[in-house]
């Protein structure tokens, strides 16, 4: 047991605090009963720094702060790719997304698809994106954060995994969206203090008595630079998963483009927008805080290299599994920042699983349950919501060991799953968006040759072939369904475009603020590139 008494209690306070934030938010005026708009989308109602900071603490979860620390700590800064890179995807998809997605006033990715393709896409991919996030997302949540929950309490793994279904279950299920998205401004700060507070403590430790924080980190810049490398030579053992020049070229950009513009539980927050506005804003400021993610995540995982060289870590556990690095750093935090740090690790990991939960919810409902019920109360599908969101945890506690229990990086092992279908994904959005002659046939041409493409190349290797980069494979893929979905579009005359979306009445003009911030963004990242390239 590593957790002191006053670590304890400032834990205990979080969670307290948590929960009378997310019950005084979720209340309802006399005499108003929850709708869907109210559950799933929070009335339509939220400001820009309430989906900014709801963006980024439903995506930095324990499969970044434990997976990515487990990468510093292997790879080194090479793995910030795709924190940086996706403030970038951030900016687009405020400016050309956005607006399509609220002039149509969707409630799910889903809906897009039954208005664009038509019936059987979107129920093609209301399944899939349930199995998804249920089988991977909050599998992967869960056991990391189980794995941080056990290094510092002693609990088994099963029992680590169900105390933080449960935490998410109870301040969640009630409030929905609301109170999933105005409680992550709470966890975000706790989020990024806890983070910062690591990263200092690591960085001192690696100084010694030769002057603190900042002299470590030009300590790990001096003597270990190749952990500072972004673009990774042929020759290094993690080119097959960050294969140099093709990180900036190649399929990361798939992947960013699907999990930032096309995943139900990140765009959520902004269909939940009181404005387009509103929208752009909160996306512009998910990016700036994107910027700073890997200095609390990728830089303790680099300290961790030199503190294991000076005894202070484990070196071999971490060598042999490198997700347990983060896990290791928290115990060298001093009795009360502890408790302040696992709270924040606490926090990534339930606002990520009830963000899960929610969009699994929300899809169920609206996108199989509803239509095919449709004399429904609002009330009464609200309820299903809730029973959906539950169910789903339930299972991804049951499958999370089966499936991650192996793996050496539960986070490469997430973006390799994920990207079987993301390269379908984003072509059959980019072609509907953008080219009115595709059709329902060109879409599921798209999904299905991203499976079999992804597979025959994955395989390939087994009789002869070349092993190709996953980042590579991602990118090759995404061009054949690119190729795919307009040649059967093209044969296909039957629908010649039905469904085509109407750009005319669209505006994408955006504010000078919103110019500002991408502009700032962008040289920021020039900046960081060509320091550490």
């Amino acid at each position: 047991m590593n957790l002191a008494t006053v670590d304890v209690i400032v834990v205990l306070l979080y969670a307290f605090s948590l929960f009378a934030i997310a019950l005084w938010v979720s209340r309802e005026p006399a005499g108003h009963k929850k709708d869907t708009a109210d559950y799933f989308l929070a009335g339509r109602s939220l400001p820009w720094w309430a989906i900014g900071a709801s963006l980024i603490a439903s995506n930095i979860s324990a499969e970044q702060i434990i997976g990515q620390s487990g990468q510093g700590f292997a790879v080194g800064m090479a793995i910030a790719a795709y924190e940086w890179q996706a403030a970038i995807v951030l900016i687009i998809v405020a400016k050309w997304f956005l607006p399509i997605f609220l002039k149509r006033k969707i409630y799910t990715m889903p809906q897009y698809l039954d208005q664009r393709y038509g019936g059987g896409v979107k129920t093609m991919m209301s399944i899939y994106w349930i199995i998804l996030y249920t089988a991977v997302n909050l599998t992967t949540v869960l056991w990391l954060g189980g794995l941080a929950v056990m290094s510092l309490t002693g609990l088994s793994i099963l029992p680590s995994m169900a105390a933080l279904a449960v935490f998410a279950l109870l301040y969640s299920l009630y409030g929905g969206l609301k109170a999933v998205a105005l409680t992550d401004i709470i966890q975000v700060v706790i989020l990024v203090i806890g983070g910062f507070a690591i990263t200092w403590i690591a960085l001192d430790m690696v100084a010694g008595d030769t002057g603190g924080a900042i002299a470590g980190l030009g300590m790990l810049y001096n003597e270990i630079p190749g952990h500072f490398e972004m673009i990774l030579d042929a020759e290094h053992p993690a080119y097959g998963d960050l294969p140099g020049i093709w990180t900036l070229l190649g399929g990361l950009w798939v992947l960013h483009f699907s999990y930032w513009g096309f995943n139900q539980y990140i765009i959520q927050r902004a269909l939940g927008a009181e404005s387009l506005a509103e929208a752009q804003k909160g996306l512009a400021f998910a990016a700036f805080l994107k910027l700073l993610i890997p200095v609390i995540v990728v830089i303790p995982g680099i300290a961790a290299v030199m503190l294991a060289q000076q005894g202070a870590l484990d070196g071999a556990a971490l060598e042999a599994k490198s997700d347990g690095t983060y896990g290791q750093l928290m115990g060298l935090a001093p009795a009360g920042l502890r408790g302040l740090v696992f709270a924040a690790l606490i926090a990534a990991i339930v606002s990520s699983l009830a963000s899960m939960m929610n969009s699994i919810s929300t899809i169920f409902t609206m996108d199989i349950y509803k239509p095919r019920f449709a004399d429904k109360t609002e009330g009464h599908y609200v309820t299903v919501g809730r029973v959906s969101a539950a169910a789903a945890m339930v299972l991804a506690l049951i499958l999370a060991r089966p499936f991650l229990g192996g793996v050496a990086s539960a986070f490469q092992a997430v973006q390799e799953y994920s990207g079987f279908i993301a390269p379908g994904i984003v072509a059959v959005f980019l072609l509907g968006f953008f080219w009115a002659r595709a059709t329902a046939l060109g879409a599921f041409g798209a999904l299905i040759g991203s499976i079999v493409f992804n597979i025959t190349l994955k395989f390939a290797p087994l009789i002869g072939f070349p092993d190709i980069p996953f980042i590579i494979r991602v990118w090759i893929v995404f061009m054949g369904c690119l190729a795919v979905a307009a040649a059967l579009s093209i044969w296909d005359k039957s629908e010649d475009g039905k469904g085509a979306l109407e750009l005319g009445d669209i505006s994408f003009a955006t504010q000078p603020l919103f110019n500002r911030l991408s502009f700032a963004v962008a040289a920021m990242l020039i900046g960081l590139y060509a320091f550490l390239w």
